[in-house]
């Protein structure tokens, strides 16, 4: 969260012990809406060593400098304070307790059971404050799966079904460019952690909340009924079109692709006019949205030979002067740079913490606009440690001899 900027999670606290992306992510999100995030770390870091870097000469993929920061760890871990404890060391568990009863809510994404047998479970958590809402996000959920429960990206999105539902017929499977499953996992946390938030404003009562990130992406990929379509004669991988809402998907033009989102009768007669095909719309084969789903094929192609004889501006002007939803296919960098993006704070660029804006760097803003209690991400993290003395110091009351002697053990 920007500093002085408040958030519609203004004075909420939160003790952050995630790792990797999907934790991390959920953590982030209630940064930029308002929480105060306090991230404990390895006294060593966590992923601040991993390519590529930002520093005072730009950006590279070696650490030039001591201060380089490595933009995956800029990116999930913007405006958080940073504590260090070595959650193995025999103070650690006592350090937890202490620290608990000063944060409304602690989100972790060990795999299952390890937050436990550290002694930062919820159990624990709950010993040092009765009322702690407590977030746990793991691959399977609570409950554990066969084979020790571990889990990265591309283990859920193969075990979700979601491989299978991309690509065309008889294609491998096709894995999602981003990290889908650490990215959307995160967004359930959130709305499990303002939900539990609003359940203890009201009752007083804080709870365990149980994210699994196959359960998540398992629910995504059920909002298709992908068998049934099957069964009804409708292949489950149709590659760039849906042919339920055909013509609707990706149509090569000249110069690039387009997207046409034409689903509906009175929209295909638009599009029909558009084309100068009037003549499609008393086609039988086209005449009805039920009668196109028997016809995708055939459909899509014609609408694809159209699109690929014209430019895409040509192709967009001609459709939405008609009022089909149309637009074109755009790199992710051409996406970054959309001003109304970047206005909106929906994209924001990354800014090393000590040398600035030394390269162009582009990581998520919070793409919620709030009329009353605006959202704001921060553009650069706190150093390793940062924040020690004020959390270990002013909020705990360890004198400087405590500090010192924990930090010459490596307990932080």
């Amino acid at each position: 969260m920007v500093e002085g900027a408040a958030g519609p999670l203004a004075g909420v606290r939160i003790l952050d012990l995630t790792r990797a992306l999907a934790g991390p992510f959920a953590t982030l999100l209630l940064g930029g809406l308002g929480a105060q995030i306090v991230r404990i770390e390895e006294p060593k870091g966590d992923g601040r060593e991993n390519a590529p870097f930002l520093g005072r000469d730009g950006a590279s993929l070696k650490r030039l400098h001591d201060d380089d920061v490595a933009i995956g760890h800029l990116i999930r871990h913007r405006g958080k304070r940073s504590i260090t404890l070595n959650l193995k060391h025999p103070e650690a568990k006592g350090i937890f307790a202490r620290l608990v009863p000063h944060f409304d809510v602690v989100v972790e994404n060990y795999t299952r059971g390890t937050a436990e047998r550290l002694g930062v479970g919820y159990t624990a958590a709950r010993a040092a404050r009765e009322d702690i809402v407590y977030c746990s996000i793991s691959g399977f959920g609570q409950e554990g799966a066969p084979g020790g429960g571990k889990a990265m990206d591309g283990i859920i999105q193969a075990m979700s079904g979601i491989m299978l539902t991309s690509g065309d017929e008889g294609d491998a499977p096709v894995r999602i460019g981003v990290p889908f499953a650490d990215l959307n996992t995160p967004l359930f946390a959130v709305i499990g952690i303002v939900s539990a938030l609003f359940h203890h404003a009201r009752t007083g009562e804080g709870q365990h909340i149980d994210v699994s990130m196959l359960g998540a992406l398992s629910a995504l990929q059920a909002s298709e009924p992908f068998k049934l379509l099957e069964e009804l004669g409708i292949p489950m991988r149709t590659g760039a079109t849906v042919p339920r809402l055909t013509p609707f998907g990706v149509y090569p033009a000249s110069d690039g692709d387009v997207v046409i989102c034409c689903s509906g009768d009175r929209n295909f007669k638009r599009l029909a006019i558009a084309m100068d095909r009037v003549d499609l719309e008393h086609d039988p084969r086209f005449e009805t949205q039920v009668a196109r789903i028997h016809h995708y094929r055939e459909l899509d192609a014609i609408v694809g030979g159209w699109t690929r004889a014209r430019g895409r501006e040509e192709v967009i002007a001609r459709l939405e002067a008609e009022g089909i939803a149309a637009a074109p296919v755009r790199s992710p960098d051409e996406a970054n740079r959309d001003p109304r993006v970047l206005a909106r704070g929906e994209v924001i660029e990354l800014a090393h913490p000590v040398h600035g804006r030394t390269a162009e760097v582009f990581g998520p803003g919070v793409p919620i606009v709030f009329s009353a209690t605006p959202a704001r991400m921060a553009a650069a993290g706190a150093p390793l440690g940062a924040d020690n003395q004020a959390i270990y110091g002013d909020m705990l009351g360890l004198g400087e001899d405590a500090i010192a002697r924990l930090r010459a053990e490596q307990a932080i």
